[in-house]
């Protein structure tokens, strides 16, 4: 490689330091919280499985295959009754943690109660997006969106607890920045070949 050649390629390419105190600060983030009628799901869907067990639980010994021993069986309506009541007392924490922002050039997903966890996914790597509503989401007006990137078979963020016109909204917006990207990098790729010729 000559002296001359070696100029150009370094002109070409650089990989400057980055400090660590230039880095912006993703927590400084204008989160904006989930719907309030998303604990109210947790409710109806969560919280009441354990009801139902407990109403499973205490019907049981009227059946005419059931065998009970009574010491331990009292136990366990209460037991699902007391799971019940710390379901309630999660979710309704849970639902103060979740919150949403959307950016520029990716989206933030911040969900846990006790292992805390912020996701912050760029444009640039989704690859498709889903808007999903089960019925008791479509009875309180709320939606989900599963956000897939390259080479995953399941979604690699779920954003639970937003209303439906927001996460249409978010959708659509996302299916554009989609189709940007993939215009501007076959724009970039005639280009290139163009180059070539």
């Amino acid at each position: 490689m000559t002296t001359e050649a070696f100029k150009e390629s370094e002109l070409e390419f650089t990989n400057r330091q980055v400090k660590l105190q230039d880095l912006p600060d993703y927590r400084l983030v204008d989160l904006q919280p989930i719907s309030s009628r998303y604990f109210k799901w947790a409710l109806l869907t969560q919280t009441s499985f354990w009801v139902a067990v407990a109403g499973l639980l205490w019907t049981l010994p009227y059946m005419p295959f059931a065998t009970i021993n009574w010491d331990w069986w009292i136990a366990l309506p209460l037991a699902s009754l007391g799971l019940a009541l710390v379901t309630t007392v999660y979710f309704a924490l849970d639902a103060r943690v979740r919150a949403w922002a959307l950016r520029e050039h990716d989206l933030v997903y911040r969900y846990g109660l006790f292992w805390r966890k912020t996701v912050i996914l760029p444009f640039a790597r989704i690859q498709h997006v889903e808007a999903l509503q089960g019925p008791v989401e479509r009875y309180l007006d709320l939606m989900r969106l599963k956000c897939f990137t390259a080479g995953g078979l399941s979604a690699d963020l779920l954003v639970r607890g937003l209303d439906s016109n927001s996460a249409r909204r978010v959708r659509g917006f996302l299916l554009e920045q989609i189709a940007d990207g993939a215009e501007s990098s076959a724009e970039a790729e005639m280009e290139e070949q163009g180059g070539k010729d």
